[in-house]
């Protein structure tokens, strides 16, 4: 049982960044991958990008370059470093995680997920 908070979701303007957390809480041995996924109106939800825990990542391409993952494995949690923000990234970002004994990477399953923080950038 894994519980997933998001928070760092705000209003901003084009060009600007802002920093995503999301720590993870509960009952399990270790996490062995998290993600960040969004999902626009209108769209399919998408990958944002995955780190695995021994710092391993990957991106999607439509933010390769201008967003970073890293994470905190003593807390449990994955942050999600966004910068040059476009109006095109405004969507609701979920984190995810994999836990032990599930290690694939990049994630093919994720089994626990939060509820999502809400991030719009304005033109």
């Amino acid at each position: 049982q894994v519980q997933l908070v998001e928070s760092g979701g705000g209003l901003v303007q084009a060009g600007g960044s802002l920093r995503l957390s999301c720590a993870a809480s509960g009952t399990f041995f270790s996490i062995s991958a998290m993600g960040w996924f969004r999902q626009a109106p209108g769209k399919q939800r998408e990958l944002v990008a995955h780190i695995h825990r021994g710092g391993s990542t990957n991106y999607a391409d439509s933010v390769k370059g201008r967003f970073t993952i890293s994470r905190d494995n003593a807390k449990n949690t994955v942050y999600l470093q966004m910068n040059s923000l476009k109006p095109e990234d405004t969507a609701v970002y979920y984190c995810a995680a994999q836990v032990w004994p599930k290690i694939d990477f990049p994630p093919t399953e994720y089994g626990y997920w939060g509820q999502g923080t809400q991030v719009t950038v304005s033109s």
